[in-house]
């Protein structure tokens, strides 16, 4: 796993939680940007897994 795969990993599980915060308390605005973390952080997780099966496939 690498750099890209965890931090997108974790963007995606903040971006989730500030999703629910926001549709919990009924501020739309929180959850559009919890939204937009996760969907970045999913995006950062793709790059990551293929960064690392282009280094696996170098090999």
């Amino acid at each position: 796993m690498n750099k890209n795969q965890v931090k997108g990993r974790e963007n995606e599980a903040k971006g989730k939680v500030q999703e629910v915060t926001g549709k919990v308390t009924g501020d739309k605005g929180e959850e559009y940007k919890g939204k937009a973390k996760k969907h970045g952080g999913k995006a950062e997780a793709v790059l990551g897994d293929i960064n690392n099966d282009a280094k696996k496939e170098s090999k």
